[in-house]
C-alpha cells in the first residue's frame, strides 16, 4: 500500500504560479513511477504530467506542456508539480497518483484524495 497526501492548492491569478505537493508513504516511493492528473467540475479526470521511477523520464499533457514541470525527491518521498502561467482552465481538483509510467487512470495503482487549484480571471 503506498498513502499519497496532496497540498499546495489554492487560490491564484491568470498568469501566476503554484507549486503542488505530494508526500508519499507506505511502500518504497522509488518503486513507482508518479503521476499526476486534474479533474475540473463536469468533466473527466485527465492526465497532466508523469514521471518516472528515477526522475529522469518526464511526460507533459499538451495542454500544459512548457508551463508545469514535475519532479520528485525520492529521498523525501515527495513529487512536485510546478506550475507556471496559468490559465482559468487550470482551474480544477489535482490529484497524484503512483503505478506505472504512462498517461492512462488504469495504469497507476494508488491516489491520492486531491488538492484544489483555482485560477482568477
Amino acid at each position: 500500500q503506498v498513502q499519497l497526501v496532496e497540498s499546495g492548492g489554492g487560490l491564484v491569478q491568470t498568469g501566476g504560479s503554484l507549486r503542488i505537493f505530494c508526500a508519499a508513504s507506505g511502500r518504497t516511493f522509488s518503486d513507482y513511477a508518479m503521476g499526476w492528473f486534474r479533474q475540473a467540475p463536469g468533466k473527466e479526470r485527465e492526465f497532466v504530467a508523469a514521471i518516472s521511477r528515477s526522475g529522469e523520464g518526464t511526460a507533459y499533457a499538451d495542454s500544459v506542456k512548457g508551463r508545469v514541470t514535475i519532479s520528485r525527491d525520492n529521498a523525501k518521498n515527495t513529487v512536485y508539480l510546478q506550475m507556471n502561467s496559468l490559465k482559468p482552465e487550470d482551474t480544477a481538483v489535482y490529484y497524484c497518483a503512483a503505478g506505472q509510467l504512462g498517461v492512462h487512470i488504469s495504469q497507476y495503482h494508488y491516489w491520492g484524495q486531491g488538492t484544489q487549484v483555482t485560477v482568477s480571471s
